[in-house]
């Protein structure tokens, strides 16, 4: 049956491909070689299947060189369109921090008119002590002329009605009343001096009233504005506070310990705010004014503390320029021998040489060569955060040196064990790996 077949088969190869002879001639002779049908058809064969195998390759490549044009085209995308919220975002920082510059330069210029307005009304409160117990030592005079003055209308009817009883001479008589007649001229006299000094008084104190009550409706307007700088502050620091909030609180550490931290290490970025000193006035007891502005004061150290513990956790990207992101956190198949395996941080795949910047400030406790991470640096953020960067192809700090958010700390490359240029980015807490895109991810609403 094979045989019967085979035949069949070289009989219409013969009437398809006749036999053919290749003569070959040298100098020794004429030789020639015989193609069989057979072996014309194998040669056919051969070649379409070298040409098949060709055409596709060469359509298999041609398709990965466009499928990685289209990714590395979508990352550069996906990165002008980071690139461009990162630039939004920090824009609108900006617009935050010069309001709240603002806010607190028109709460200093509204404390300084307060501070006028309190020294002027103070002037005024001791110009009427002064003006009223004026008025009341004339008044005091004016009732004991009053009373003289009618002690001696008294007098003088009792030596007038004597005078008539009287038996003595008239020269007598009249000597007495001349002498009361002077008595009552100088008290007289006294009286309308009293009285001029009563009405001018009188019309000081009116003058002091007024100056008092217009002094009232200025520092009224001034308490007025003060509150409305007030309401900005307060409403600034809130609104900048919320966004902080959540992103400290998607660091896994409670923020009351973060920020207890921050005020007891400062570590050389700022001091705390000092309060206003209150007023003494009233017994020593603080005015709600200064209360209030040290309850803000003590806001904005608050939140002067979160920016500063938000800027030391690595919430940032730790690669600048294009990238693509080909691991993530978790259990994963090996890439060397297979096997479920944990990738205890995350890769980001790029160009050789691309910039790899810190993620937060901290410290470098290492940068060098180690196992299977290669060169690697790792930095100390605090609060028991610890970020790694490792198969770095350069290293552009040491050990010990004292790093910012966003400084080239070293080049992307593939050192160590690892199957092409990438950064393995880890971040662990006490020890332990967490998932970095969690810091990252939160980040990205603020910075």
């Amino acid at each position: 049956m094979a045989r019967q077949m085979f035949n069949r088969l070289s009989a219409a190869l013969e009437k398809r491909l006749p036999e053919q002879r290749l003569f070959l001639k040298s100098d020794d002779g004429m030789r020639f070689i015989r193609l069989r049908p057979m072996t014309q058809g194998a040669i056919l064969l051969g070649m379409t299947a070298i040409l098949g195998w060709t055409v596709i390759i060469t359509a298999i490549f041609l398709i990965d060189t466009i499928s990685a044009g289209s990714a590395r085209e979508q990352a550069e995308r996906e990165n002008i369109a980071y690139q461009n919220r990162l630039n939004a975002l920090s824009h609108a920082v900006d617009l935050r921090t010069a309001e709240a510059v603002q806010a607190q330069q028109r709460f200093s210029t509204a404390m300084d008119q307060v501070a006028v307005m309190q020294v002027r009304l103070l002037d005024a409160e001791e110009r009427r002590r002064e003006l009223e117990a004026a008025v009341d030592v004339i008044q005091t005079r004016l009732r004991n002329i009053t009373q003289d003055r009618d002690t001696a209308r008294a007098a003088l009817a009792e030596l007038r009605d004597s005078m008539q009883a009287d038996t003595s001479t008239n020269e007598t008589a009249l000597a007495r009343d001349a002498d009361l007649r002077r008595a009552i001229d100088v008290l007289a006299q006294a009286l309308e001096t009293t009285s001029g000094q009563r009405d001018d008084a009188t019309d000081l104190v009116a003058s002091a009233t007024q100056s008092i009550a217009d002094m009232e409706h200025a520092l009224a307007l001034a308490q007025e504005r003060q509150e409305r700088v007030f309401q900005q502050i307060e409403d600034a620091v809130a609104m900048s506070m919320e966004p902080l909030d959540r992103l400290l609180s998607s660091s896994g550490i409670p923020t009351d310990r973060l920020i207890g931290q921050m005020r007891a290490s400062y570590s050389g970025q700022g001091g705390p705010l000092m309060p206003i000193a209150v007023s003494t006035m009233g017994g020593g007891e603080p005015d709600p004014v200064s209360l209030r502005a040290n309850e803000l004061l003590e806001k904005l150290d608050a939140l002067n503390l979160r920016r500063m513990a938000a800027e030391t956790l690595p919430f940032s990207m730790p690669v600048r320029g294009a990238f693509r992101h080909t691991s993530g956190f978790g259990y994963r198949r090996d890439p060397f021998n297979g096997g479920r395996r944990l990738h205890a941080g995350v890769d980001f795949a790029g160009a050789r040489g691309t910039d790899i910047v810190a993620a937060g400030d901290g410290t470098v406790i290492t940068a060098g060569r180690h196992s299977g991470y290669g060169l690697m640096v790792e930095i100390d953020h605090g609060f028991g955060i610890v970020t790694r960067y490792a198969h770095l192809t350069r290293l552009n700090v040491r050990a010990g040196e004292r790093v910012s958010r966003g400084e080239h700390i070293g080049d992307m490359g593939c050192t160590g064990r690892c199957t092409g240029t990438h950064l393995h980015y880890e971040v662990r807490r006490n020890g332990d790996p967490v998932n970095p895109m969690t810091f990252i991810t939160a980040g990205r609403d603020v910075f």
